[in-house]
């Protein structure tokens, strides 16, 4: 790992104001960045209801048993540890925000959501994160919204407007080919991916961020499955494979006393063993964006690995 760390000078938090000269115009979707999969669940509200989106049954026994079916719940759902600028602190720089509105709430109010609501709303959050990056001026952060639980098309608009207005000048259009250099010299650090037809006409969003999921619990399935999207093709732009695992109803019944955390943790071993072995760039097998649950763990080794492999950019330039 020698070569590797010598990327993450001294603190993950400055890695990109820290990255070597040779790296200052290679586009950001052809370096490897590490993020974060459901990044909002460190927050998740036990004494919510669950989503109108959740199945019928699962609704119905929220109604009859919230003791038993919240915590649940937040077992299984709860992805990440770290708040958003502790996240941000360990050198995430793509953040995976599941959007939702909750039905008797006023129309600019908005969550974010993974089986239940969280209680950090979407404004405070993101005003933690713009303060972060007005401490920061050259880091550059992927937030990539989607899901968009309970939002019409009126909420929508309301939640563009809130983005623009507390983004404002930080935020790079989506016409831009974004490089480092190129967003220290315009003051960008805010690339803003919206997965909905709403963001039509606003050159602030970019299009949705393609996402490689595995949906199993296997981490070995897990591999398998990031190595056949490697095959077919990278996008052109910005796209994320996800270590991410993901239990079904048979899983959770026959692992009464487990959670998604040590369902992770026992497999993160060869998880970070496949992304030593990857490579950033434009070639057809190269990875942009890699996504983790629970970010912080093993002394952020994660994020280290992951910022490290530019490295091999830099060796293929010598």
């Amino acid at each position: 790992m020698e070569d590797e760390e010598r990327i993450c000078i001294s603190s993950c938090a400055d890695w990109m104001s820290e990255m070597p000269a040779g790296l200052w115009d290679v586009p950001l979707w052809n370096l490897a960045i590490p993020g974060s999969h459901d990044t909002m669940t460190f927050c998740l509200d036990e004494q919510s209801s669950v989503l109108q989106s959740e199945l019928k049954v699962v609704r119905v026994l929220d109604t009859l048993f919230p003791c038993i079916v919240r915590p649940c719940i937040i077992k299984w759902a709860t992805t990440q540890e770290d708040s958003i600028c502790n996240q941000l602190d360990l050198g995430i720089r793509f953040f995976d925000l599941r959007i939702a509105h909750k039905i008797k709430d006023p129309d600019e109010v908005f969550y974010f959501a993974h089986g239940i609501y969280s209680l950090l709303t979407v404004q405070e959050a993101l005003t933690e994160v713009v303060h972060w990056l007005d401490q920061h001026t050259k880091e550059v952060v992927i937030i990539a919204l989607s899901a968009f639980d309970g939002v019409n098309l009126d909420q929508h608009q309301d939640l563009i407007q809130f983005l623009i207005r507390a983004f404002g000048n930080k935020i790079c259009p989506s016409y831009v080919t974004p490089s480092v250099r190129e967003c220290w010299n315009h003051s960008y650090q805010v690339i803003l991916t919206y997965d909905d037809s709403a963001a039509a006409g606003h050159e602030q969003l970019w299009p949705k961020c393609d996402y490689w999921w595995a949906n199993t619990s296997d981490p070995n399935r897990v591999i398998s499955y990031l190595e056949e999207r490697k095959e077919e093709g990278r996008p052109a732009g910005f796209f994320a494979a996800g270590l991410n695992l993901t239990e079904d109803a048979r899983y959770v019944v026959s692992h009464p006393c487990q959670s998604l955390r040590g369902m992770t943790l026992s497999s993160y071993s060869p998880l970070l063993n496949w992304v030593k072995q990857q490579r950033p760039g434009s070639g057809k097998t190269c990875l942009n964006i890699i996504c983790a649950d629970f970010v912080g763990v093993f002394s952020n080794e994660f994020a280290q690995l992951v910022i490290g492999l530019n490295q091999k950019l830099l060796k293929e330039k010598a």
